[in-house]
């Protein structure tokens, strides 16, 4: 609970059979969530039965994807305040107080993972992904004249119910660049948003985009052509808006 408001985690879950039971502990030991949805999205035999063993409510997804298992774990969750993270022992629940405190003032706060002091020893954050990350965030944010953007690829992130439930209608993304097309959607509609430094540390186990270079090259040429994309069919008037509600910030995220 947070002033007042629930709080739901999502998980997408494929292969973190071995480390999802300690994320599922680690965010309930912040003393802040109150529900953890594990969305079950075909994952490796034994991960429901590590699940069980927590507090978690599990879900099964049969589309593969992780757009479409976080799509489902908003679905399911009945938080007023939604936070996406992983199981993969990346991040910390510890973190989910420093999303909330900037949600006070803004209804959806992103999660960066290239601030060095934040980023742990043996985490997945070389040369390539740290700046492949930061160019694309560079990218969105000079198109769509936005606040500072540096990691379009950090699933840690918040979003306020009243956000998901005006955007979800929008969703199109079922694959692993559903991240950067829910900021799009946040940046199109209008609502103020803000980055902050989350941790980010050594996975447990291999992951199965970001562990292979050449697919996640190929993923970091799929965000950058969403991103032009949406760009250039804002401008032709082809993308859907709501009306955001009025919120502490007087001025929007985009011109656009």
């Amino acid at each position: 609970m947070w002033r007042d408001k629930t709080v739901s985690v999502i998980f997408p879950t494929y292969n973190e059979k071995d480390s999802i039971r300690a994320a599922i502990e680690d965010f309930f030991a912040s003393d802040l969530v109150d529900e953890v949805v594990v969305v079950n999205n075909n994952a490796v035999p034994g991960t429901d039965d590590e699940v069980a063993a927590t507090r978690a409510r599990l879900i099964h997804e049969p589309r593969q994807g992780y757009g479409y298992a976080i799509r489902r774990g908003l679905e399911e969750a009945t938080g007023d305040i939604l936070v996406i993270s992983e199981p993969d022992g990346t991040f910390s629940g510890h973190d989910v107080m420093k999303l909330l405190a900037y949600s006070d003032d803004l209804p959806v706060v992103f999660g960066t993972r290239t601030a060095r002091e934040f980023v742990w020893e043996g985490a997945n954050m070389g040369f390539f992904l740290k700046w492949g990350n930061y160019a694309a965030g560079k990218l969105m944010e000079f198109l769509f004249n936005t606040t500072f953007l540096s990691d379009v690829g950090c699933t840690m992130r918040l979003l306020h119910r009243h956000v998901y439930e005006a955007l979800r209608d929008q969703f199109t993304v079922g694959g692993s660049a559903f991240g950067p097309h829910l900021m799009l959607l946040v940046i199109l509609n209008g609502y103020p948003f803000v980055e902050i430094p989350v941790n980010y540390r050594r996975r447990v186990g291999a992951s199965s985009v970001t562990g292979n270079k050449w697919r996640a090259f190929l993923l970091g040429c799929e965000m950058v052509a969403m991103i032009l994309r949406y760009r250039i069919a804002s401008w032709c008037g082809r993308l859907p808006r709501t009306s955001p509600p009025e919120t502490k910030a007087t001025r929007p995220a985009s011109d656009s």
